[in-house]
C-alpha cells in the first residue's frame, strides 16, 4: 500500500508541483491531496497535468472541516510547502510526528511569524550573513521551532542580493525536500 502525502499551500505552489514530479512515478508514495488557502493560486492550472487534486478551503474551515478531511484521508506526512498560517494544537496532537515545514533559512536564525521569502533574505543580506540555506524540521505550536530534520547551509558572495539568495534557496528546497520526505516515509 503507498505511503500518503498531503500537501498544504498559501502561495504558487512551486515546491508542491517538484514534490508532486519527484513521486509521480512512485510505487511507495502518492501525493493524495493538495489544500490552498489562496483561491488565485496558480496551482489549480499547473496541477491539472498530474492526477492530483487541488481544493481551495477557507482559512475558517482550517480546523474543522479541513481536519476532518485529513483525518478521512489519514496520511503518512502532511507537508507545508509555502503553507502560512499557524498550524494548531488539534492538528499537532491529532498528528503528532507527521507534519512537516520548510523554512528558508538556518534555523533558529529568522524564524518566527511573518518571517518568509523576501523578508529573509533581506534580513540575510542587512545582518551580513556569511551563510543561510534550508531547514526542514516538525511542526510544533510555535512558528518554526519544532525539532529540526534536516538543514542545508549555502554560502553567500559578497554581491548576492536578495533576490539571487531567494533562487539559491529556492534551488535547495527543490533537491532536498521531496529527499527527506522519501527518507521519512522510509523510516
Amino acid at each position: 500500500m503507498k505511503k500518503k502525502i498531503i500537501l498544504l499551500i498559501s502561495g504558487k505552489g512551486t515546491n508542491a508541483i517538484n514534490i508532486i514530479n519527484y513521486f509521480k512515478n512512485s510505487d511507495s508514495v502518492e501525493v493524495s491531496l493538495v489544500l490552498s488557502n489562496n483561491n488565485d493560486s496558480p496551482i489549480f492550472e499547473n496541477i491539472k497535468k498530474y492526477n492530483v487534486s487541488a481544493e481551495y478551503f477557507n482559512l475558517e474551515d482550517f480546523d474543522y472541516k479541513v481536519f476532518e478531511k485529513i483525518k478521512k484521508i489519514n496520511p503518512d506526512l502532511i507537508v507545508l510547502a509555502g503553507f502560512l498560517k499557524k498550524i494548531s494544537s488539534k492538528f499537532i496532537n491529532y498528528f503528532s510526528k507527521k507534519i512537516i515545514n520548510i523554512h528558508p533559512s538556518l534555523l533558529p536564525k529568522y524564524g518566527g511569524k511573518g518571517m518568509y521569502g523576501m523578508y529573509i533574505h533581506q534580513r540575510v543580506i542587512d545582518s551580513n550573513d556569511k551563510e543561510t540555506g534550508i531547514t526542514i524540521h516538525f511542526v510544533s505550536e510555535q512558528y518554526d521551532s519544532g525539532e529540526i530534520i534536516f538543514q542545508k547551509k549555502l554560502n553567500i558572495n559578497h554581491n548576492d542580493d536578495a533576490s539571487l539568495i531567494e533562487k539559491k534557496v529556492h534551488n535547495l528546497e527543490y533537491e532536498y525536500y521531496p529527499k527527506i520526505i522519501a527518507s521519512l516515509l522510509e523510516s
